[in-house]
């Protein structure tokens, strides 16, 4: 496996055939691993990035406490069967302040926007500045940041990328937490609130298998499990756009954005349309 730190050094590395990317901000986990997996089985050359983007932060006190972990991550990546990991600093990212900036409108207006400005323009340009650096043929990103998933497809369309962005399913802890790099931060306490997340999400997915699409109902049977969560929202999305739905009747995600003490936590359900049928991505439990 050869460690890049220049866009040049990478490419230079990344050899003949089709090329996977999975981008990451580091502190792997199993979720990134998937992605890992995903992109082994897809591809013949495999390219991981690591590279903690300052532009997506907006608290510099969250930038600064996001955890790093090289070391073990290039082990995980060496494990995976990756080619290439490119880990840039920042000084290769951004050699002066960029005054270039992607924006991907109407995608970023709702559920996380409002929440966070600024923060999908920093993951678009950071993923624009990879496409481009990088040249993939193939792109994994996982599906529990479904809005970030519909912003970097619109984006790569928009622009003409020549890469597929594929959405691997979302995994998650054996009782139903969706993995993430923040959970390494949640109390005992707080870990067992957080699981609300996932039940209510189910809770929903299960009244859509049993025909309901009435937004309101199901927005309604995911907050009944969030108890102890402070809920910044929980909306129905389409997945092409993120746009909000009153009804389900096209591809779309359940969302939650909701903190377990101090620590923010989002989670969503897909329901895909599969021989006609809703049918919902519930993501897959890990075995430990």
């Amino acid at each position: 496996m050869i460690v890049a730190h220049t866009f040049e050094e990478a490419r230079h590395a990344r050899g003949e055939g089709r090329v996977g990317l999975v981008p990451t901000m580091g502190a792997l986990h199993a979720g990134h691993r998937s992605l890992l997996d995903a992109a082994v089985r897809s591809a013949d050359r495999v390219m991981a990035s690591i590279f903690v983007n300052p532009l997506q932060f907006n608290d510099p006190a969250d930038l600064e406490k996001y955890p790093r972990t090289l070391d073990a991550d290039l082990e995980i990546c060496r494990e995976a069967g990756v080619d290439v990991v490119f880990a840039p600093g920042p000084d290769v990212m951004y050699p002066r302040p960029p005054l270039t900036s992607v924006v991907v409108s109407r995608v970023a207006d709702f559920m996380e926007g409002p929440h966070r400005p600024g923060h999908f323009a920093g993951v678009a340009t950071v993923v624009a500045k990879l496409f481009a650096g990088l040249q993939p043929d193939m792109a994994f990103f996982g599906r529990k940041d479904a809005q970030q998933l519909a912003i970097i497809r619109t984006m790569a369309a928009d622009l003409d990328f020549p890469v597929t962005v594929v959405g691997c399913p979302t995994l998650r802890s054996p009782e139903g937490l969706a993995l993430s790099s923040r959970n390494v931060f949640l109390s005992e306490v707080e870990r067992v609130r957080a699981l609300g997340l996932s039940r209510g999400l189910m809770r929903a997915a299960d009244a859509v298998e049993e025909g309901i699409r009435d937004a309101g109902v199901l927005i309604s049977a995911a907050r009944s499990e969030m108890d102890g969560l402070d809920v910044e929202y929980v909306e129905l999305a389409s997945q092409q756009d993120a746009s909000p739905l009153s009804v389900l009747d096209r591809p779309a995600f359940l969302a939650v954005a909701a903190f377990a003490g101090a620590i923010r936590l989002i989670d969503n359900v897909a329901f895909d349309v599969i021989d006609g049928r809703f049918s919902p991505d519930r993501g897959i439990r890990v075995a430990g």
